[in-house]
């Protein structure tokens, strides 16, 4: 009986990594999961590491909350592209101003700007760009997205391994999606560097409203040395590589 147990233990275990992974949810062990820098914010997934292959829906409450998202976009899409990928953003009426990607790493003519007549079509466009494993990064600014769309992106991302990031300005309905993880970012005021004129780093309030298989939060983090920064924590006085995890 207790081998019967233990062995009904071990295939339920398999079968819970075996969805996870489907879900873009790979453990540190199988050379798939990532650490991107987040620091505590990537406690709250599975693993403790952000799920790449996956759909992540960002709920934008203002225009202030959509340019901060667009932001913290960038930091992400810089350690998603690394030095060579190529990411397609898309859009009916972009509101990113494409040179402030620099800010974050990412060159400007790395990323691809489709814009289209109506927010369907932004859909379709999300779908069909996802498919494409040449990409590193799929972004779609969008209001509104059902289950039955969320749906159709992430099992185009569970084949492809490309990762979404839907960006949803005043959605008029926020309903269940099939999405790995639903955000806010909202801004908080920049600090001045002490003896540098002008304004300071940008800054968040990092907020994970649900999470697959994960645990919800918030925090806040900040942008410098080319990296996220959990705020309250020091600076090195030497910018680590793009891949160093916060510890």
């Amino acid at each position: 009986m207790a081998a019967a147990s233990e062995n009904t233990r071990e295939t339920i275990n398999r079968l819970k990594q075996d969805i996870l992974r489907m879900q873009g949810f790979t453990p540190p062990d199988g050379g798939g999961a990532r650490r991107i820098g987040l620091g505590p914010v990537e406690e709250a997934f599975p693993h403790a590491a952000f799920p790449p292959f996956g759909v992540h829906e960002f709920i934008c409450r203002c225009w202030e909350e959509s340019a901060a998202t667009s932001g913290f976009m960038g930091g992400l899409l810089a350690e998603l592209m690394g030095d060579a990928g190529v990411c397609l953003w898309i859009s009916t009426s972009r509101i990113l101003f494409p040179p402030s990607l620099s800010t974050f790493g990412v060159q400007p003519d790395r990323v691809v700007f489709v814009e289209v007549a109506r927010e369907l079509d932004v859909l379709w466009a999300a779908e069909e760009a996802l498919k494409c494993n040449g990409l590193s990064a799929v972004v779609a600014e969008l209001q509104d997205m059902d289950f039955a769309q969320s749906r159709r992106l992430q099992l185009a991302v569970e084949k492809s391994r490309v990762t979404g990031l839907m960006l949803r300005s005043s959605p008029r309905i926020v309903g269940a999606t099939a999405c790995a993880a639903r955000w806010r970012i909202a801004p908080l005021p920049s600090l001045p560097e002490a003896g540098l004129p002008g304004v300071g780093f940008p800054r968040w309030e990092v907020e994970l409203l649900k999470v697959r298989n994960g645990n919800p939060g918030c925090w806040q983090l900040g942008w410098a040395e080319g990296r996220f920064v959990p705020i309250g924590w020091p600076l090195r006085k030497t910018a680590p590589s793009r891949m160093k995890k916060i510890s």
